[in-house]
């Protein structure tokens, strides 16, 4: 067995307060360049894998309406069993003790693992029930490999530092360079898989090789984590608590606040992420025509507006409590969702309506937004709660909290999204379109014909269609951020005042034992 023992000063090299070299400030200094560089690729294989799936099969492939509810099936299978696993995959990475750490091997073999699946789910002339069966089999496929290296590219963070200061570095870094990720995915996938300036002339080709480019870059960006990060594997070989499923019961069954949380920031990622779950895309292509750039320039705005929210919210929220954040956050969404539903119900499909409705996404973006913040920060505080009630902090079950929420979300997302779809007859045009689609892939047609085929199927859209498909994405937001406005407001307890006392008395308490 390797020797574990490490000298003091070499371990707690990051410890607070402690002196460091010149060589460990370079060591530190380069972490914090290449670890956050490691997720760019991650997070573009995240966003057209969970983002663009679903359009891409109601755009390249035939479906009836018992094969879109099984494709809904399996998808929110797939991200129930995915939340599930996360504690599972963790226990796997505590036990895991190679020459590279328990991190490495993991970002690797999952990196590696995922990008396969990406590329063979992009790359299918599969139809019908053929193709229902193999996207069963490659979507729980992606729930696991993707979970092998999101586990461990997060669980990664404590082993770079001890210092809490020098631990927000790198979250917000690699939280920023996730955003890069996913917002250049997100602006330039639709322009080139949408419209005439789709790649190859058709949507199954253009998504095809985009695939295969993020299933390059996802493994090529990772290298920067895998060969540039130096982390302190002392506690490698230390026992560590266990995750399981009786202990995260336990724990929510204890803490009022956090089962209240668990609520509230459920309802929260419900409303932040329908539109992009689909149904933001139909609409807009639907009312303003079949070109990927209007979808991008629709939610790069919307998704620009919280990065600068990012940036302002530190100072925000020192002169404001989060309550009164929280309201001016519940206003925003009304403002902007009154201006979406006045674009898209009695404005002409023109450019002035598109600039109204993307300003109005934009200000209810802001809004829930503001929304994910606070219970993101509401969410940890009740770790010092749980510890004043029950004795224990309990840290990584209740900040697992979050990720485990924003699955389960995202999986009534996908069921609320093929529902609407049903109900309005949304797959009766996506058909038409893919039609035309598989007929330019195989040359079978020009591009032109194509686009003119395309084109005059939104043409025969009806007001039916795209007002249910605007309803849906203005409503349900508005509906489910307004519950978890009510329930934040009436049932969370641990203001400002009340945290700060709740810490005191902790002190107090550690002073007298």
């Amino acid at each position: 067995m390797a020797e574990t023992k490490q000298n003091p000063i070499e371990h707690n090299v990051d410890a607070p307060g402690q002196k460091i070299t010149e060589k460990k400030r370079k060591k530190r200094e380069k972490n914090l360049i290449f670890y956050p560089l490691g997720t760019v690729g991650r997070d573009m294989m995240y966003f057209l894998f969970n983002n663009c799936i679903l359009t891409y099969i109601l755009f390249t492939k035939q479906l009836t309406h018992e094969q879109l509810l099984a494709i809904t099936g399996i998808m929110v299978a797939a991200r129930i069993f995915d939340a599930l696993n996360d504690p599972i995959m963790g226990n796997i990475i505590e036990r895991t003790h190679t020459k590279w750490g328990k991190f490495k091997p993991w970002l690797l073999i999952g990196v590696m693992s995922t990008s396969v699946v990406i590329y063979l789910a992009f790359n299918t002339k599969l139809q019908g029930w053929p193709f229902i069966i193999f996207f069963g089999i490659i979507y729980f496929a992606y729930s696991i490999t993707y979970t092998m290296h999101d586990i461990s590219y997060w669980g990664m963070i404590p082993a770079l530092s001890r210092d809490a200061d020098l631990r927000n570095q790198y979250t917000s870094r690699a939280t920023f360079f996730a955003g890069i990720g996913s917002t250049l995915a997100s602006v330039l996938i639709p322009i080139f898989t949408t419209g005439d300036k789709a790649i190859g002339g058709s949507a199954g080709t253009a998504y095809g090789v985009i695939a295969l480019v993020i299933a390059i870059l996802g493994p090529l960006f990772m290298l920067f984590t895998l060969f540039g990060v130096k982390e302190h594997r002392g506690d490698d070989m230390e026992k560590k608590m266990t995750l399981n499923f009786r202990r995260i019961l336990r724990t929510i069954i204890q803490n009022d606040q956090l089962r209240w949380m668990i609520l509230i920031f459920l309802l929260q990622q419900i409303a932040n992420s329908l539109v992009f779950g689909g149904i933001g895309s139909s609409f807009i292509y639907f009312r303003y025509g079949y070109e990927g750039g209007l979808y991008s320039i629709f939610s790069m705005i919307g998704v620009a507006a919280t990065a600068v929210l990012m940036l302002v919210y530190p100072a925000l929220s020192r002169k404001t409590s989060r309550k009164k954040l929280m309201s001016g956050g519940m206003l925003m969404v009304v403002i902007g969702s009154v201006l979406e539903l006045v674009s898209g119900m009695f404005m002409p499909a023109d450019s002035i309506s598109f600039v109204v409705i993307t300003l109005g996404y934009m200000i209810v973006n802001l809004g829930l937004y503001t929304f994910y913040l606070i219970m993101m920060i509401s969410i940890i505080n009740t770790v010092e709660y749980n510890q004043l009630k029950t004795g224990h902090r309990n840290e990584a079950i209740i900040t697992s909290m979050r990720p485990l929420l924003t699955k389960m979300g995202s999986a009534i997302v996908v069921a609320i999204t093929s529902l609407t779809y049903l109900l309005f007859s949304v797959t009766e045009k996506t058909n038409q379109i893919s039609s035309f689609e598989q007929q330019a892939e195989l040359g079978q047609i020009t591009d032109a014909a194509r686009m003119e085929g395309i084109n005059g199927v939104i043409a025969s859209v009806n007001a039916s269609q795209t007002n249910g498909l605007l309803l849906a994405m203005v409503i349900i937001p508005l509906v489910f951020g307004f519950i978890s406005y009510l329930l934040y407001q009436k049932h969370y307890k641990l203001d400002e005042a009340t945290y700060e006392d709740i810490c005191r008395q902790l002190e107090e308490k550690a002073g007298n034992e």
